[in-house]
């Protein structure tokens, strides 16, 4: 059975157009990402329930993090034995059970632990995601239809910040979970039709660690962890350096939030640049393009409205760079894509972590402005990775 057979898509039916599975992943996606950033407006809610502090209920968040990114690193290879659509609804549906669990938490401790359950289901549900949109892409639509997919991060970053604080004043903040609940109960149904994969045969099931041995991956994923940590150590801070260092109120943290989801998913009419030109070709300048965006907002790091705009660009480069970066590795080795896609969201959510810890004492320390230039040599570096990774894949010459 082919892969397009098994996404329940025709090989001969209208090839150029995008699949409308793609669309059901960016939903899928989008709900993912609503959970991971709907707790930060709600936090002050969720303390005064529980009696506790608002640092107590973020470590929530850590925990999401850690869940996510040890699933992805360990559990992650069943993909390529099981099937990227089974393992999807498998996720999904340990999703929704978690969600649950946090709309109806007793105490913090509940809480948590169906946060860290969200997390184990979100490392699967990520590269499933991201490998059936690899082979649910139509021939030369590949970076088109994971734009599409991509998109769903822009519908967790409107809909989760902006929407989580509305309802949690108007009906509490449980209700944020049970409507996230319910769309992981329809996305689990949409995906029941398109995304039914019958199970691949395999003697045994691979670590996406085993994924380490697959040529040219090294650098990429260099470029991804630099990538990662320049983007999650800026994003962590900048809405403090509104507030406090910019005297703005924290309504602003949500219009930076919108002004980049925005640019986000605007950037879709430009992935398929990078069908045509290929992304070994491209990840070089994108990624030296998002370096000097960061030194762009060290420069008006003392403006009160300067970043609001930049976050809109900012949202633009990092989604091209980001589609670039997932089809280079997708193509790496269809074989294994599963391993590769969890190897990539495990590093992913591992430089979550780094990206925090080690910004915070710079920030700290030396002010914004220090970080956005940190984030500007990352992507350098970034630059290099990916620079090498595209002479090590050159084809060897005659």
């Amino acid at each position: 059975m082919s892969n397009l057979d098994q996404i329940g898509l025709p090989a001969t039916d209208h090839p150029a157009r995008i699949p409308l599975a793609a669309y059901v992943l960016c939903l899928c996606i989008g709900i993912v990402g609503a959970n991971s950033l709907a707790l930060g407006p709600i936090a002050p809610r969720v303390a005064e329930s529980f009696m506790v502090s608002v640092p107590a209920v973020m470590s929530a968040s850590a925990v999401f993090g850690i869940g996510t990114a040890a699933s992805a690193l360990f559990l992650a290879g069943a993909i390529d034995r099981f099937g990227a659509g089974r393992t999807l609804r498998g996720a999904l549906l340990l999703f929704a059970l978690a969600l649950a669990g946090c709309a109806a938490a007793p105490g913090l401790a509940i809480f948590v632990g169906a946060q860290f359950v969200a997390g184990i289901a979100a490392g699967l549900a990520l590269p499933a995601i991201y490998t059936l949109a690899a082979v649910a892409a139509p021939p030369g639509r590949e970076s088109d239809t994971l734009g599409v997919v991509l998109s769903g991060w822009t519908l967790s970053m409107v809909a989760g910040v902006s929407l989580s604080a509305v309802l949690a004043d108007a009906a509490g903040w449980r209700v944020v979970y049970a409507a996230v609940f319910v769309a992981t109960l329809l996305s689990f149904a949409a995906a029941a039709g398109p995304m039914a994969l019958a199970p691949r045969r395999s003697a045994s099931v691979q670590s996406p660690l085993s994924a380490l041995q697959v040529p040219g991956i090294a650098p990429r994923l260099v470029a991804c962890v630099a990538f990662m940590i320049s983007f999650y150590g800026v994003y962590a801070y900048i809405g403090d350096h509104l507030h406090r260092g910019l005297g703005l109120p924290l309504g602003a943290n949500g219009l930076l939030a919108l002004s980049y989801g925005l640019g986000f998913g605007a950037a879709a009419f430009l992935d398929r640049l990078i069908d045509r030109f290929g992304p070994g070709r491209l990840l070089p300048a994108l990624f030296l393009a998002v370096g000097a965006i960061y030194l762009a907002m060290a420069a008006a790091s003392s403006t009160r409205y300067g970043l609001f705009g930049i976050a809109f660009v900012w949202g633009l480069a990092n989604h091209v760079a980001l589609n670039a970066l997932i089809v280079s590795l997708g193509s790496l080795d269809p074989t294994r894509r599963g391993a590769i896609m969890g190897l990539n969201s495990g590093v992913t959510y591992l430089s979550l972590f780094a990206g925090t810890a080690a910004f915070g004492p710079l920030y700290d320390h030396a002010g914004f402005a220090a970080l956005a230039v940190a984030a500007a040599a990352l992507m350098l570096g970034a630059t290099l990775a990916a620079a090498l990774a595209r002479r090590a894949s050159a084809p060897p010459k005659a």
